[in-house]
């Protein structure tokens, strides 16, 4: 069978057919250091550096940093983390700012051709003039300002001679181009603010279209894959790459093209930085890491994996119109990844007493479990056993009906790889609240013993804990943040619609094996879900997160 290939993949495969070089293949992802990356951003992560596999091409991790009043170095390191934690490699880490010399000099030759020109209107002034979708624009009085006033000017701003909004360098193109973006746009704005690496040396600042398509030639990059709303600025792109043919340098022969694919829209989640960032600053959330926001590092806290990333980014495929894909994909990805790695362990969250009546007061056994039925190599642990343990509050009723398979007096229910117990009293406090539950077991049925008893059936199973033995461990159980499909699409305002119920702590008890865990593991709590060790955990605390339940449970409630 013949394997199927994205649009991408067949652009790509047609140039090579066409005569490319396949030893010039070159791309590159190129983030804004201006917040944290999102699952939207793996997307464009996965496309990149999965075609750099594919065609054993080189892929560039590039700062497009180009505006120093939001760009800072903490998101810079932050979004080289969260490539490197995907388990993607790049060739060089490179930056816009890498290239100012360059673009600068590029812009002064514009000038001197009289394809670009200083303007000296107010920004309120060149956005009226500019137009609309069904209206051409108008010239600016400053469009046909010589060539050499232009380039005195544009050098003054350069040197720190003009205040900001006082001047902006635009390229000539055409003001009555249907595509608005090709009239005239700003390839300049002076800005008077250190840069995270060029410090106080430029007091001009280029804007996104100039440096985007120019940082790609001066790399050498032959494919330029942004997301569909960059498809209008093509012509930009392709415009400012053919303006400066002359101007280039034989030594780089390659004129890079870009080439759009549907960026990812998930239900139930914000994938506006900006709005990502209001839920920051109105402390909706703890931070960029909080395990409820969509940023990768908030995923990672949560208890994602890299592979289940990976597998959801190919699921969705690479696709050229905008769709919304349910969030539940995702949550099955990781749900799917961790049923095959993560070990089991049994965590009492609600906790509940019980009290086995008939075992020997002080003896304590070791009860054999497996740590992962899925992977034979994880082999088995020994968790202590008692007379004295901790139960869910939620397996115990005290009268129940026949749907209700846990424990209830008078019946049986079986200890996860234990003994079958039997309740028969319930201990209550003065406000009439079991506290206690009193049971019997029959010594005979333990799991594995190959007696007639052990091989008993009954219906109920519980996981349990030693009152003895247990470590307290702090539970951050996680749901999603809003309860719309897409928030704010009626009420008109996404903080309306977070889940007031999508954290809560609890505290409960786990198995010994949890006592000295690393953050960052990954566990299955039998019967609860899958949970990671927090950041937050220390010598006195172990905290652990929810990342997903072990069924999906968000359409029934």
């Amino acid at each position: 069978m013949a394997e199927s290939k994205n649009f991408i993949e067949n652009i790509i495969d047609q140039d090579l057919n066409e005569g490319f070089p396949p030893s010039s293949i070159k791309l590159r992802f190129p983030p804004e250091p201006n917040g944290y990356l999102h699952i939207g951003h793996a997307k464009a992560i996965a496309i990149n550096f999965g075609l750099g596999e594919k065609y054993n091409a080189p892929v560039n991790l590039r700062f497009d940093d180009t505006n120093p009043t939001k760009e800072e170095k903490e998101y810079v390191d932050a979004i080289i983390n969260d490539v490197r934690w995907l388990k993607y490699n790049w060739e060089e880490i490179t930056y816009s700012s890498d290239h100012f010399d360059k673009l600068y000099n590029w812009a002064e030759a514009l000038i001197i051709q009289r394809k670009a020109y200083v303007d000296s209107q107010t920004s309120k002034e060149i956005a009226q003039q500019k137009g609309t979708t069904t209206a051409p624009g108008s010239n600016s009085p400053y469009r046909n300002r010589p060539s050499e006033e232009s380039l005195k000017i544009f050098r003054e701003m350069k040197n720190g001679k003009h205040k900001k909004g006082s001047h902006v360098l635009r390229a000539k193109i055409n003001m009555g181009d249907p595509n608005m973006l090709l009239r005239d746009p700003v390839m300049y704005r002076i800005i008077h603010k250190s840069h995270h690496r060029t410090a106080d040396k430029w007091c001009v600042y280029p804007m996104y279209d100039w440096a985007h398509g120019q940082s790609d030639y001066c790399e050498q990059i032959s494919h330029s894959l942004c997301s569909l709303e960059f498809e209008p600025h093509r012509k930009l792109y392709d415009w400012f790459v053919e303006s400066l043919k002359d101007q280039k340098e034989k030594t780089l022969p390659l004129f890079p093209k870009q080439r759009e694919f549907a960026r990812l829209n998930l239900t139930y989640t914000i994938m506006s930085k900006r709005k990502l960032a209001e839920l920051v600053k109105n402390k909706n959330v703890s931070g960029w890491d909080d395990p409820r926001m969509p940023t990768i590092s908030g995923l990672r806290r949560r208890g994602y994996t890299p592979e289940s990333i990976r597998a959801f980014i190919k699921k969705i495929g690479v696709a050229k119109r905008e769709n919304l894909i349910d969030v539940s994909l995702l949550e099955f990805c990781v749900r799917d990844d961790l049923n095959k790695s993560a070990n089991r362990k049994m965590v009492v969250i609600n906790p509940l007493k019980l009290t086995i009546t008939n075992y020997p007061e002080q003896k304590v056994e070791q009860i054999k479990s497996e740590n992962n039925p899925e992977l034979e190599s994880a082999g088995f642990r020994e968790i202590p056993f008692s007379g004295h343990l901790y139960i869910e509050k939620e397996d115990f009723l005290e009268e129940a009906g026949k749907k209700f398979f846990r424990l209830t007096i008078g019946k049986e229910a079986r200890l996860k790889s234990a003994y079958i117990i039997k309740a028969e009293k319930a201990i209550k406090n003065s406000k009439g609240e079991v506290t206690e539950v009193l049971c019997v077991y029959d010594q005979k049925s333990k799991s594995g013993s190959g007696t007639e008893e052990s091989q008993r059936r009954v219906k109920g199973t519980l996981h349990w804990v030693s009152q003895e033995h247990g470590v307290p461990v702090e539970i951050r159980d996680y749901d999603r943040l809003f309860l719309t499909s897409v928030p704010g699409e009626e009420s008109g305002d996404f903080l309306k619609d977070i889940n007031p119920e999508s954290f809560k702590k609890r505290n409960g008890f786990a198995e010994p094996s949890l006592a000295n865990v690393k953050p960052g593991s990954n566990f299955q709590f039998q019967r609860k879900g899958y949970y990671v060790v927090d950041k937050d955990t220390s010598l006195e605390k172990t905290v652990f997160n929810k990342t997903v339940g072990l069924r999906d449970t968000w359409k029934k409630h």
